[in-house]
């Protein structure tokens, strides 16, 4: 027999350590090469490790919600010394004594892939050079990696679901959308699908880690520290949806314009009367730095928790250079694909629940920034407008503000001014 060290790996530049966030394997398991050991938990991006070996699981480094620092150990294998030489080397293979073995072999991030050939260059590099004569048949198996959030692999653990067996609707990825439509079909036809939840669920207790930790933190210090208070306004936007159905009607191949690209070039257009509105404080220093251009927030839902990726220079971009950049950071977000740059450096955030509804909304700031402005949904209903009873769009922009920064005068004119652009949309073009 022989032990095998897998350490974990330089996952990107300036990672010192990392969360584990899911562990797929316990001390006693027999795992196979290239099955999820564990999911780990960066500043950038969700992780999957995978085995470099098969053998039984003897050793593991902590618990979920522990730091790992890069270069430590993760997994201890315990392997067939036999099987081991019949596979070849193994990158960074080292033999320390008495048939101990240490590997880092390299690890991708769990974002999909249509490259295969690059797929099948990595596994050859993990097993070494080796004849197609020397592998048994049973051994050649397609790989197949399944990517999913932590969050869908509790569930499907949970219900006794094989990832595996799923085909995603859209892309590579599984989805709670998919377990639910597996689920759904695999009762037979005529089945409820609400058979299965005949007993009901036990307590569970699920521990606050990665993302979600990260999130819970900034929330909890931005309500400690920042004196909160909202402010409300309705906004008659029937003239801006006509513009942007003309708008999209011409687009060509241009991105489907949302309301959230007026919004913001409204807001850019507002700011700089402003300029204590598109700020960050700094309370420890006691300062407060007023930005010239506006690095807009989005904020972003995620399948692991809310994220926050930034379009820089706002002011800059045109609508259509609004949409296109919006789209390509909320992929590139909920891919766990967003660069540290792209997820920091915002001076004011922009929040929607599109079109989930509510009349009203209250915000928690982006610590350090001094505002935050959330669109709610667009309805119809009838207005009294000169006397007279009309249908109109409506919608309500919800808004908090940092009171140690931003006085009720000057939240109150800033979302005025908003509103004075939206409801007249000709002045967003002017000059």
């Amino acid at each position: 027999m022989a032990r095998v060290e897998f350490k974990l790996p330089d996952i990107g530049e300036g990672i010192a350590e990392a969360e584990i966030v899911a562990w797929h394997v316990k001390v006693g398991d027999m795992v196979e090469e290239d099955q999820q050991l564990a999911d780990m938990m960066t500043d950038k991006a969700t992780v999957e490790m995978e085995s470099p070996v098969a053998g039984k699981v003897v050793e593991v480094a902590g618990e979920v919600g522990d730091q790992v620092p890069i270069g430590s150990v993760l997994v201890v294998f315990e392997t067939e010394a036999g099987a081991e030489e019949g596979q070849g080397n193994l990158d960074g293979e080292a033999v320390l004594g008495d048939g101990l073995v240490e590997t880092t072999p390299a690890i991708e991030e769990a974002v999909p892939s249509t490259d295969t050939e690059d797929k099948r260059s990595d596994s050859d590099r993990r097993q070494g050079p080796r004849r197609a004569a020397e592998v048994p048949p049973e051994a050649v198996r397609a790989p197949r990696a399944v990517l999913a959030s932590p969050a869908v692999r509790q569930r499907a653990k949970h219900l006794g679901v094989d990832l595996g067996a799923l085909r995603p609707a859209t892309g590579d990825r599984v989805r709670h959308g998919d377990l639910d439509a597996y689920l759904m079909y695999s009762q037979g036809a005529g089945a409820p699908f609400a058979s299965r939840a005949a007993a009901p669920s036990q307590d569970e207790i699920v521990k606050v880690v990665g993302l979600r930790r990260k999130i819970a933190e900034n929330m909890q210090e931005a309500k400690r520290r920042i004196p909160h208070f909202a402010y409300v306004e309705e906004v008659d936007v029937s003239a801006l949806e006509t513009l942007r159905a003309a708008m999209n009607a011409s687009r060509g191949d241009r991105p489907k314009l949302t309301l959230l690209p007026l919004l913001i070039t409204a807001m850019c257009r507002a700011l700089p009367g402003f300029p204590m509105i598109n700020a960050r404080y700094d309370d420890d220093a006691n300062a407060v730095t007023r930005h010239g251009a506006v690095h807009l927030g989005m904020a972003t839902q995620t399948p692991n928790g809310l994220a926050v990726p930034v379009i820089r220079d706002a002011q800059d971009k045109d609508m259509w250079a609004l949409a296109a950049e919006i789209l390509r950071l909320a992929e590139a977000t909920r891919a766990g694909k967003a660069s540290r740059e792209e997820l920091s450096g915002s001076t004011i955030t922009l929040s929607s629940l599109g079109p989930i509804g509510g009349v009203v909304s209250t915000p928690v700031i982006n610590r350090p920034e001094v505002a935050i402005v959330a669109v709610n949904k667009v309805v119809e209903r009838p207005v009294v407008i000169e006397g007279r009873i009309e249908v109109r769009k409506m919608m309500n922009l919800s808004s908090s503000f940092d009171h140690r920064v931003v006085d009720g005068w000057d939240a109150a004119s800033f979302i005025q001014e908003v509103k004075r652009l939206l409801e007249n949309p000709a002045l967003l073009f002017a000059s």
